[in-house]
């Protein structure tokens, strides 16, 4: 089994007020951009486009069944979303992009990267393996699907959400995903 480390920066625009993180990006045969939540199957950037433009469709390239990686990235800048995962270095336990398959070998300092992004008040975590992993640097209790937890870490309080799953493997609906980050969104008041 192969180790791997993770291929993208933080991307930690300065006045980030939300901090995305999810647990590792699947391989690189199934990436449409390079950029997070890459895989065209998954459906974060489906999420997004409901909810601030009630169009799913909004961030895809249609032609070329790919996401519209610059259009994201100055969208993502101007709300304030800032992106990264909770692991650095994994080994994967199959051939898969599934969390439940992957070995944190290293987890990423969710500290250090508060610091970088003073104007942060929350973190979401994407999936249950990005949950256990902050929990084990962070004590906070385990929020509930769809709400949050607050922790403090020097001295700064913090909201730990936890969102469903992007992948389509999660039993849920794509609405009620966007449904559900939507209330995070108008809580944090990001809408």
């Amino acid at each position: 089994m192969q180790i791997e480390t993770h291929p993208f920066e933080p991307f930690l625009p300065e006045n980030a007020v939300l901090l995305m993180l999810g647990s590792f990006p699947p391989q690189p045969k199934r990436w449409k951009m390079k950029f997070y939540y890459p895989n065209f199957i998954n459906d974060m950037w489906r999420i997004f486009g409901l909810i601030f433009f009630d169009d799913k469709q909004h961030f895809i390239l249609e032609d070329e069944k790919k996401f519209n990686e610059p259009h994201l990235i100055d969208f993502l800048k101007s709300k304030r979303v800032a992106l990264y995962d909770t692991a650095t270095v994994i080994r994967r336990l199959q051939d898969n992009a599934s969390d439940k398959y992957l070995e944190v070998v290293e987890p990423t300092d969710i500290k250090d990267l508060l610091i970088k992004i003073p104007h942060c008040k929350a973190v979401v975590t994407t999936g249950e393996k990005a949950t256990e992993t902050i929990r084990t640097q962070v004590e906070v209790a385990q929020p509930k699907v769809g709400s949050y937890e607050p922790f403090s870490i020097n001295g700064k309080n913090y909201r730990l959400y936890r969102m469903p799953s992007s992948s389509r493997a999660y039993p849920m609906s794509l609405e009620r995903k966007a449904e559900t980050y939507r209330k995070m969104f108008e809580e944090l008041g990001m809408l």
